[in-house]
């Protein structure tokens, strides 16, 4: 049992950084205001289902795909953690959000994909796939969606009792962790090429 629950949590954490619920439900809140409840609702929910579907794709097919192309997970996290940290380095020196001239059609992108589903994700679990196996990863996975489904519907309330500011600093941390999850993954793809 121990080593079940050691792996669930040697796949939920990383993917917890990867996608970062909190400072979804900031972004969420952001891009969200003057859109109706029921509109927002129907926002999360295609954000939620866009961003697992592909997650879910790149966990079992992922390995295909990229043999299908002639890249490695190597190349994918070289990519990914450049892409990453370009994101990551925005945000962190940004002074405000962009979330002005956003239509209210934000559910695949940016949410979806690559917010939830971006680069920092999809090398996670493929990487989580080969060390703790595709079970944990897609439990992990699994968890860290509900907890993004209750940061949307709570987004409003976590905006009430964090604030604006406090939102924007937790994004700002989650970003620096992002950062140096970014170098840590471009330095193990260079390792492992």
């Amino acid at each position: 049992m121990t080593v079940l629950v050691k792996q669930f949590l040697l796949a939920f954490i990383p993917l917890f950084v990867a996608i970062d619920p909190i400072g979804l439900a900031a972004i969420f809140f952001g891009l969200g205001q003057g859109v109706p409840p029921a509109r927002r609702q129907q926002i999360a929910r295609q954000a939620t289902l866009t961003g697992g579907g592909v997650a879910v794709a790149f966990l079992f097919l992922g390995q295909s795909i990229f043999r299908a192309v002639g890249i490695t997970v190597s190349d994918f996290q070289i990519a990914g953690g450049l892409i990453l940290f370009i994101l990551a380095a925005r945000d962190l020196v940004l002074a405000t959000p962009e979330t002005e001239k956003m239509t209210d059609d934000f559910g695949v992108v940016p949410l979806g994909m690559p917010l939830i589903a971006g680069p920092a994700l999809i090398t996670t679990l493929l990487v989580l796939a080969q060390t703790v196996g595709w079970l944990a990863a897609f439990a992990g996975l699994v968890v860290n969606l509900l907890l993004v489904i209750l940061s949307f519907a709570y987004s409003e309330w976590l905006s009430r009792k964090i604030g604006t500011t406090g939102l924007r600093a937790i994004s700002k941390i989650v970003s620096m962790l992002l950062a140096a999850i970014a170098v840590n993954m471009i330095r193990r793809g260079v390792l492992g090429g």
